[in-house]
């Protein structure tokens, strides 16, 4: 099972009923942050979550929007007596922009651990996370995510039993666990099915429309994208300053079919998002116009 919360949906300055961007996922006891603008703290405080199990904190650029919160929030951790080290994941420059930032939150008591991105396309695999990064199109450095929770195949105990293997290894092979044994060697695929299906949300802001956001979002159970522009006539300026129109926005989302999108990082300047929601869904009908709060419980497929 994993949860999702769009803490924030704002895009440049935060309003009175929208903080700036913002998600935060949720798994097996462990969280995980995109994105960390002005209002986060206050926005994870709304909606009753903790901001203790943050343990991955992913950047899609440094614009302020994106990473002004960082300070207060780790702040705010620090003094919920975390002790565990914090992993910061962002594009090149992540070290600076966060030792810059921390001028005002200069002690912690839990050390950070930078892992910058370097390659257009970049992987890593924490705390049961498997992250993709993947460069869009921004007039700065940026980065879209998918966050996936892989699911192992079945353990079958017959199998186990047919190959003779202890019992006493059947619970790490069913981790994925490679065992040497009394002279031999026990592996997974001895006793597990093909994987499964597992979970999948891809989140993408601050860009134009590219092919490589299609391809990440593809059969997603979650595609959470930018919409900065509902309203017609705008296009000349999404363009100019390398954000998406709902439109724009849409036409990925029917490429790359997810169950849902929901998108976010709306201009000051919307201030009904749902107003233009109906055409949206024209080019795709799951399209939600979400705002701060909305939350999903995602699950795994029943056998």
């Amino acid at each position: 099972m994993l949860d999702i919360c769009l803490l924030g949906t704002g895009g440049m300055m935060p309003l009175p009923y929208r903080w700036l961007t913002s998600m935060m996922a949720r798994y097996n006891g462990s969280s995980l942050l995109i994105d960390c603008g002005e209002g986060t703290q206050v926005a994870i405080k709304e909606k009753g979550w903790s901001f203790k199990p943050i343990d991955v904190i992913c950047f899609t650029h440094y614009h302020a929007d994106h990473i002004s919160g960082l300070p207060g929030l780790l702040l705010t951790m620090g003094n919920a007596e975390r002790t565990e080290p914090l992993t910061l994941i962002g594009p090149k420059g992540l070290e600076r922009v966060v030792g810059a930032l921390r001028t005002i939150a200069p002690e912690l008591p839990f050390s950070l651990r930078f892992l910058e991105i370097t390659e257009p396309e970049q992987s890593f695999d924490l705390y049961g996370y498997h992250i993709e990064a993947f460069r869009v199109k921004h007039n700065v450095t940026c980065y879209g995510y998918t966050i996936s929770i892989p699911r192992i195949g079945k353990f079958s105990a017959q199998r186990a039993k047919e190959q003779d293997i202890p019992l006493k290894l059947w619970n790490p092979l069913q981790k994925g666990e490679t065992i040497e044994w009394e002279g031999k060697v026990y592996t997974p695929d001895m006793v597990l099915g093909p994987e499964r299906k597992g979970l999948k949300v891809t989140y993408t802001t601050d860009t134009r429309p590219v092919p490589v956001i299609a391809q990440k979002a593809k059969d997603a159970d979650l595609f959470i994208c930018e919409g900065m522009y509902g309203e017609p006539g705008k296009e000349a300026k999404a363009k100019e300053y390398k954000h998406m129109t709902f439109y724009e926005a849409a036409q990925l989302a029917k490429e790359a079919d997810p169950k849902e999108m929901w998108l976010t990082h709306y201009s000051p300047s919307l201030a009904y998002p749902e107003e233009y929601i109906l055409e949206t869904r024209k080019i795709f009908p799951r399209t939600i116009a979400a705002k701060d709060g909305r939350s999903v419980e995602l699950k795994f497929e029943e056998e």
